[in-house]
């Protein structure tokens, strides 16, 4: 069993959120129990993972997009519905944005790279005056290889804009929604860019900047730092610990 607070103290900590400018209100999100014995790791806040954590026990649950962003929001509608069921069942829920995407150990994008194998990593990527994601260099690797590796470490199906070389020897990975910075890809010259969902502009933009593409998903990209941290705590605290897969194929 563990406390709570300490735990949370412990994430903040670890992935020093409090210096990172987020619209995510990073840490404890909701308190309930102070003791906890098992900890429910997943990657969005939805009352279908809430129902779930409470089926196998939680009294914390974890994740990386949370139910508060920056704002005030009435209590109403889904957003009640959520609050109210943690409140009752006297469920903590901690969500850790940003901070889970940039560290350089368990975030998402530093597993995606170690996934391959990628040297000379780097940060990469700027949203919001935050560098979030990595660049770095592989030895000629061909590019169905790269997009096997990572179909099997986020269990998914990937969709491939192959307008770049056969081969790569460069990438730059931000995971989630974050088609829009292709062009600081092509920009740095990358062989291939890395993300989880494409919009309608992607595919012009690959083949101007003849520019590979990878698409994981924004859900599947981002399992690999919520299993990351869920081992990480694991191995600090005396609890019992789960990741929830509320598969989502976008």
């Amino acid at each position: 069993m563990g406390n709570c607070e300490d735990i949370i103290q412990f994430l903040d900590t670890y992935l020093n959120s409090a210096r990172i400018v987020d619209a995510s209100h990073n840490g404890l999100q909701v308190s309930g129990t102070p003791q906890v014995e098992k900890i429910v790791f997943g990657v969005s806040a939805s009352l279908e993972l809430f129902r779930q954590a409470k089926a196998a026990g939680a009294d914390l649950i974890v994740v990386h997009h949370g139910l508060l962003w920056g704002q005030e929001q009435a209590l109403t509608g889904m957003f009640r519905e959520r609050v109210a069921f943690l409140l009752k069942h006297n469920i903590n829920l901690a969500a850790y944005h940003l901070p889970l995407d940039k560290h350089p150990v368990v975030g998402h994008n530093a597993c995606l790279m170690r996934a391959v194998n990628a040297l000379q990593v780097q940060p990469f990527g700027l949203y919001h005056g935050e560098t979030i994601g990595f660049s770095g260099v592989v030895e000629n690797r061909p590019l169905t290889e790269l997009v096997q590796a990572w179909e099997a470490l986020c269990d998914t199906k990937a969709q491939v804009l192959a307008y770049g070389p056969k081969n790569v020897n460069s990438l730059a990975v931000v995971s989630g929604g974050a088609y829009s910075m292709l062009p600081q890809a092509v920009e740095k010259k990358v062989d291939l860019y890395v993300t989880g969902v494409l919009d309608e502009p992607v595919q012009e933009w690959c083949r101007e900047g003849q520019i590979n593409c990878v698409a994981l998903g924004h859900y599947n990209s981002e399992k690999p730092g919520m299993l990351a941290l869920q081992e990480l705590v694991q191995k600090h605290f005396p609890v019992q610990t789960e990741f929830i897969d509320i598969a989502n194929p976008i």
